[in-house]
């Protein structure tokens, strides 16, 4: 029974692009866009090549950011506001899901690798910002970004939040890996992936995800 897998859970830990709204708001269609932009002017190179280096950066460093502050000593405030400068629009409401997060028993936190200021605008689009106590973004992790152990630590060495005591519902299944070895309960959100150990559960249904939960 899925509810007793988390029987133990008082720390719910929730990622926020492609997990907290749906992937056919294509919001992060919108970022890619301005960082191969940010990039090409940044770095001076044709916008080809900035996109590449955009996915190369977040293959190897875990996002472009990092990839651009380990290279080329790109500061991460001007970058953050500019690639997050977007039309949330595509976003609507969910009280069901705003419910459900609420429901849950213990802390609920939103951990990202996006900046605290994007993650407030996306809550307050979908009516989820009075489902958390706190939310986290890549500058509370010293833009250390998931999925490094180090970024993990950090965040949660600043909330207070035991692994062993926790949750962790991402869209990425590489950003599953530390938890999973944190001790916590995994659960990947989106598109059914092949099977692999660090992930305990999927879904395509959040809010119907949590409600199995109650």
């Amino acid at each position: 029974m899925v509810a007793a897998s988390f029987a133990h859970v008082r720390a719910w830990v929730f990622d926020l692009d492609n997990t907290l709204y749906p992937p056919s708001a294509r919001l992060f269609a919108q970022i890619e866009v301005r960082m191969t932009a940010y990039v090409a002017r940044a770095l001076g190179v044709t916008e080809a090549e900035a996109d590449r280096l955009r996915g190369h950066y977040w293959a190897q460093y875990g996002t472009t950011l990092s990839g651009l502050m380990a290279e080329h000593g790109v500061e991460p405030g001007p970058y953050l506001a500019e690639v997050h400068d977007i039309d949330f629009s595509a976003l609507s409401p969910d009280p069901h899901l705003a419910a459900r997060i609420m429901a849950l028993p213990g802390r609920k936190i939103v951990y990202t690798n996006g900046d605290g200021a994007y993650a407030a605008k996306v809550l307050a689009a979908r009516g989820l910002t009075g489902a958390f106590d706190a939310v986290y973004g890549v500058e509370h992790a010293g833009f250390l970004p998931k999925p490094e152990q180090a970024a993990f630590e950090a965040v949660f060495a600043l909330d207070g939040l035991s692994p062993t005591e926790g949750a962790m519902f991402e869209d990425d299944p590489r950003n599953l890996m530390v938890p999973h070895l944190m001790g916590m309960r995994t659960v990947l959100v989106g598109p059914e992936a092949l099977a692999q150990d660090h992930i305990h559960h999927h879904t395509d249904d959040l809010a119907g995800f949590l409600a199995r939960l109650g």
